[in-house]
């Protein structure tokens, strides 16, 4: 007799972390949330696929999932394993370990998969890095997320954010208090919107140049989330990071509808 294995349940210590994302993020900014993510995927399988601009973004989508009932498994940087404290935390809340540039990076698409194939919601970046756009919108990303889809067939969600990189500088921990203390007085507005379901099941597995597709469809999906929350700032935000540092080498040029 076959048994189904039971879905993947975040850890207490982890649920207790997103209640207090939302409390840290309430203190220093307000938080307006749109969009949903589907009842029937909230449980995963799901990938939910952001931009990235700042240090502070996993604390600000830890925020906007709890307020739509998800915990996702976060993909996040080996650097942040192997830190003392934080690393034994991610460890235990069931995140995944990415080691970008080594051999291993391989292996964590693998777990990422079976995570999702266990009925995960897993949570990745797709460009890889803290875009370095000069206008900053999203950047042109790896391929890990479409590849990651199109291994466990998981839908995608773009999910875009907003005012977070007003909270915390590109270079935190320098310049992390100022920036806080900043925020504490201020209280900037942090945006995240969650979009349509994307699929990706058109796409021919295995294929030369699937992967780059479905990258390319998940930064569009993202770019266009991103759109309706900064109407005021179509080219250049507001609020300028001295300490950032600009590359336009991997600026991403919509494609035209397959």
């Amino acid at each position: 007799m076959t048994t189904t294995p039971h879905p993947w349940r975040p850890p207490l210590i982890w649920r207790a972390a997103l209640l207090l994302a939302r409390a840290a993020v309430a203190a220093l900014a307000r938080l307006e949330v749109s969009g949903d993510v589907p009842e029937r995927l909230r449980r995963g399988p799901l990938i939910l696929a952001a931009n990235h601009i700042s240090p502070f973004d996993p604390v600000v989508l830890a925020a906007a999932c709890a307020t739509r009932g998800v915990a996702p498994r976060i993909m996040a940087t080996g650097g942040l394993f192997r830190a003392p404290v934080i690393g034994s935390l991610m460890r235990r809340a069931g995140h995944l370990r990415v080691d970008r540039g080594t051999a291993a990076v391989h292996r964590a698409l693998d777990d990422a998969a079976s995570a999702a194939a266990a009925g995960s919601v897993i949570l990745v970046y797709p460009e890889g890095r803290i875009g370095l756009d000069p206008g900053m919108w999203p950047e042109r990303g790896k391929t890990g997320a479409a590849r990651l889809a199109l291994a466990c067939g998981a839908p995608v969600i773009p999910v875009a954010q907003w005012g977070s990189h007003e909270i915390l500088p590109y270079r935190a921990p320098k310049g992390a208090l100022r920036g806080i203390a900043r925020s504490l007085l201020r209280r900037p507005v942090v945006r995240v919107r969650f979009g349509e379901p994307l699929d990706l099941h058109d796409l021919p597995p295995g294929a030369p140049g699937t992967a780059r597709r479905g990258t390319d469809r998940i930064i569009d999906a993202i770019t266009d989330t991103l759109a309706p929350l900064r109407p005021d700032e179509p080219d250049r935000p507001r609020h300028v990071d001295p300490g950032r540092p600009v590359d336009t080498s991997r600026a991403h040029r919509r494609r035209p509808p397959d």
